[in-house]
């Protein structure tokens, strides 16, 4: 895979009405994160797919996405809460698979609410070291999810997605892509290497997230290539030779069909929003 430029990744806190007003590109594109992502919901609902289960949210779910794991984002009314990225480099004994917990108990909300306000207290305070007792209050809501989840377990309920056999060739699908949407590999490539054929791999990725195999290469080599249109000044025939996109010519194209513009077009649009900010 050739290298890609990442984001930025540090520890921060943001309204999930923040992230639900960002482009519908950037909230359902199926993609995995390089940091482990927490979500707290306190109003409205939508749906969420981790690792290739579809699952709903309401008010009161707490959602830990691990590093890594393919998840899509769908908000059905205004949703509010907190989003905690915890950055690449947080060394918390955090859990290595997905949680959903629907908490009923008013303790429990109290709980998390006082965790979450913990944090963002050390980081706006400015104090010496505010980012290191900031990760610390973390470490306080890593222990919360793991008692939580193992109660939840004992109580018969599943704190984690139960995935069915279509789901898990999905995840495996999903995890080798996230690896490798920067090469030239194709539909079949994968598929031999998770040992399916294509037509059973497609299968699999319909009835676990309804889209095909292909799909999700395209929507997450897509979805990159706008990111990098948005955050670098990298070339774009640069741009579709690290996504693995055999000439210029058919990136453009396939951008365009997704996005109804073409990268050039897409970039010049960014640039004249910030222009007119400023």
């Amino acid at each position: 895979m050739n290298k890609i430029p990442e984001t930025v990744s540090r520890l921060r806190l943001l309204p999930i009405s923040k992230l639900t007003a960002a482009p519908k590109w950037q909230l359902e594109t199926m993609r995995a994160l390089q940091e482990p992502l927490f979500l707290w919901i306190t109003n409205g609902q939508g749906r969420i797919n981790l690792g290739g289960s579809t699952r709903g949210f309401h008010p009161h779910n707490a959602i830990f996405i691990p590093a890594g794991t393919l998840h899509g984002f769908q908000a059905m009314t205004r949703v509010q809460g907190t989003a905690v990225y915890f950055g690449r480099n947080h060394k918390l004994d955090l859990p290595d698979i997905p949680l959903h917990l629907r908490l009923r108990d008013a303790t429990l909300h109290a709980e998390v609410a006082h965790l979450i306000d913990s944090v963002q207290r050390e980081l706006d305070g400015g104090r010496p070291k505010a980012e290191t007792a900031a990760y610390h209050q973390l470490g306080l809501l890593a222990i919360w999810l793991d008692r939580h989840s193992q109660e939840a377990s004992e109580e018969g309920m599943h704190a984690s997605p139960q995935l069915n056999a279509n789901e898990r060739l999905t995840a495996r699908y999903a995890a080798l892509l996230e690896r490798e949407f920067g090469s030239s590999l194709n539909v079949t490539d994968y598929a031999t290497a998770l040992g399916v054929t294509p037509t059973h791999l497609t299968r699999a990725c319909r009835a676990s997230c309804g889209r095909t195999a292909l799909a999700l290469m395209q929507e997450r080599r897509l979805f990159e290539a706008r990111r990098l249109l948005l955050e670098t000044d990298i070339a774009v025939q640069d741009i579709a030779r690290n996504l693995g996109f055999s000439t210029p010519g058919y990136f453009s194209r396939a951008f365009t069909q997704q996005t109804g513009q073409p990268p050039s077009a897409f970039r010049k649009a960014r640039l004249s929003r910030m222009q007119i900010l400023h």
